[in-house]
């Protein structure tokens, strides 16, 4: 049985595999790149809502303890969250009585730089 010169053997040609390759070393840096994007905004995303939260917690802490009035402006919130930092600021109302309590939680390293806000108005008894 004679074999017929137009048989082919499965598999590609060399010129397929190079194309292949060539393209491959086009598309991937480009599909890299935009992988350590969506990365880093997964990582700041993430710092935000971490940040918000512990800021949340915090201007409720102050609050209820009444502590907003005498107590630190400032701080670190331990072990648990050593890259997350704690800043009160008491800003005047223009109703009586009244003061603007605002906690800012800032995030030290990372991509980006992460700081949070959250205010409240808090009732300043008079003293009789």
């Amino acid at each position: 049985m004679k074999r017929r010169c137009d048989d082919r053997r499965g598999g590609f040609t060399l010129v397929e595999v190079l194309a292949s390759l060539a393209l491959a070393g086009i598309i991937l840096p480009a599909a890299m790149a935009g992988v350590s994007v969506a990365m880093g905004l997964d990582d700041a995303a993430r710092a935000r809502t971490e940040a918000a939260t512990l800021a949340r917690g915090k201007l409720d802490e102050v609050i209820a303890t009444e502590d907003w009035q005498t107590a630190e402006t400032r701080g670190g919130f331990g072990e648990e969250w050593p890259r997350y930092s704690w800043e009160l600021e008491i800003g005047e109302w223009d109703e009586p009585g009244l003061s603007e309590v605002t906690v800012t939680v800032r995030r030290a390293g990372g991509l980006r730089e992460v700081a949070v806000s959250v205010s409240t108005l808090a009732y300043v008894a008079e003293e009789e």
